[in-house]
């Protein structure tokens, strides 16, 4: 199973909007005085994203843990277990949609 970063920056461009200080190509080009400003949400994106570019992506302990566990036949996997986490990471996913 290959795991990637699903997290794309924030600083690019997202939904049609140009980083700022890059020239935009846009046929429809705005008055010289228009002016958008960003939420303080956007810093907060902006926080997390350098703090989780700064941190490992993968525990390295717990995967030579588990990769040991199945060389060795010990692994056991709780299907129970794994439907729980899925149904609940549904729902949380449904419940902040609303």
């Amino acid at each position: 199973m290959k795991v990637d970063n699903s997290v794309k920056s924030v600083g690019g461009v997202l939904g049609g909007v140009s980083k700022p200080g890059k020239a935009s190509t846009s046929s429809t080009a705005s008055a010289a005085g228009d002016q958008v400003e960003l939420s303080p949400l956007s810093a907060q994106l902006q926080e997390l994203e350098a703090g989780m570019a700064s941190g490992p992506v993968v525990n390295s302990a717990r995967v030579a843990e588990i990769k040991q566990a199945i060389s060795e036949g010990r692994f056991q996997i709780n299907p129970e277990r794994i439907a729980d986490g899925l149904l609940e990471s549904v729902q949380q996913m449904l419940a902040s949609a609303r």
